[in-house]
């Protein structure tokens, strides 16, 4: 295949690829700087706004929300809760008061031994033996003569003056009379039977039978499918192939272009804007080292810690001490203080109600040994007294 004679395929291949390259590029170059732009916004806004809102969220609504249902809703519904109980239980005591009760001890026992057994004694010993006696009555004069004149007069009558003469009509007249009536539908059903299905074929299927194979099916097929087919396979289809494969080859040239485009405006945004920026940081964070920072550092360990220290075991530390001393000073005063006023008291009190003076109290003396059940003491011991302690103090 030479250049000067290309093929049809390549003559619709080559214009149908520069038009969607041509229509492609733009809306591809501005796919990526939307997506560039919607990582950057991702990035450098909604991420630390949605940190931002969560934290708002979670300290605005969240923890007053949780404070409240701990310590005012979830109390209040208990005791809701338990007052309703109460007003429950209440309200059941009443409601059994009212309703349950009367009725259990009041209406029961008044229905059933005001009602209920005086009825079924009149029952049982009224009512049913006079029941009894009226049925017998009503059988012996009533049901048993409609017996007889049933069985001895309507049906004798009715058997021998209705049902015989029905039955010999019916089986001598109406029997032949519809068996010859069945016969001849018969054959007239069978004759139109056989007419009807042929004369409907004649009027309304064959005529249209032979239009449609013979007008309509050629018509439709040689002037309307085969066109449409043809049109399909020598046009349509390549074509919409040809677009198709243009679409993503030009889509991946584009990609390629935009990506291209990208990194070039990238490097120009860097050298114009990133670079010295970056350099104005670095200027910027050794003025505040060598300006702010290491003086700061200076002062603070050659004046601001040392007249700290000083502060604090010159001054400080002594007072703290003599404020204990004083503390434990007045400590010991309101003691002994408490101790006189108490024992002030007690005197007033023995002195209005008149009793001795409580004995101090004090080691016991060491008991002698002795011999059991016998006042002869252990050699080498000393008898001890006879008399209490208390008796004694």
């Amino acid at each position: 295949m030479s250049l000067e004679s290309p093929t049809p395929p390549a003559l619709i291949r080559v214009p149908v690829r520069i038009v969607v390259l041509v229509a492609v590029l733009p809306v591809r170059m501005a796919w990526d700087a939307l997506a560039a732009g919607g990582r950057l916004l991702d990035r450098a806004l909604l991420r630390p706004a949605g940190r931002g809102l969560e934290w708002f969220f979670d300290h605005a609504v969240v923890l007053p929300a949780r404070w409240l249902y701990r310590w005012l809703l979830a109390p209040a519904g208990r005791g809701i809760a338990i007052g309703a109980g109460w007003l429950g239980r209440g309200l059941e005591w009443l409601l059994r008061a009212v309703s349950v009760w009367p009725w259990r001890y009041v209406v029961v026992p008044v229905a059933r031994y005001g009602v209920a057994v005086p009825a079924g004694w009149l029952y049982r010993r009224v009512l049913s033996p006079l029941g009894a006696g009226c049925l017998f009555l009503l059988e012996k004069l009533v049901l048993v003569p409609l017996a007889a004149l049933f069985r001895h007069v309507l049906a004798p009558l009715f058997r021998y003056g209705a049902a015989v003469p029905a039955v010999w009509l019916y089986r001598r007249v109406l029997v032949p009379l519809g068996e010859g009536l069945g016969w001849a539908f018969r054959q007239a059903g069978r004759g139109l039977g056989r007419l009807l299905p042929r004369l409907g074929l004649a009027l309304f299927v064959w005529p249209w039978a032979g239009l449609w194979r013979y007008v309509v099916a050629p018509v439709v097929r040689y002037g309307v499918v085969l066109p449409a087919l043809w049109l399909w396979k020598r046009v349509l289809a390549p074509v919409g192939r040809e677009v198709r494969d243009a679409l993503a080859l030009c889509w991946r040239v584009a990609g390629f272009v935009s990506r291209a485009v990208g990194r070039g405006l990238k490097w120009l945004a860097w050298n114009l804007l990133g670079r010295p920026l970056v350099h104005v940081w670095h200027g910027l964070r050794w003025c505040g080292r060598h300006l702010v920072a290491r003086p700061a550092a200076r002062i603070w360990a050659s004046v601001l810690r040392p007249a700290g220290h000083w502060v604090r075991d010159a001054l400080w530390a002594p007072a703290r001490r003599a404020a204990v001393g004083a503390g434990h000073a007045a400590k010991d005063a309101l003691a002994s203080a408490r101790a006189t006023v108490r024992e002030a008291r007690r005197d007033a009190w023995r002195a209005l109600v008149g009793a001795a003076r409580p004995v101090e109290p004090r080691e016991p003396a060491a008991a002698r040994a002795r011999t059991l059940g016998s006042t002869t003491n252990v050699s080498g011991a000393v008898p001890a007294p006879e008399i209490s302690l208390r008796k004694r103090g």
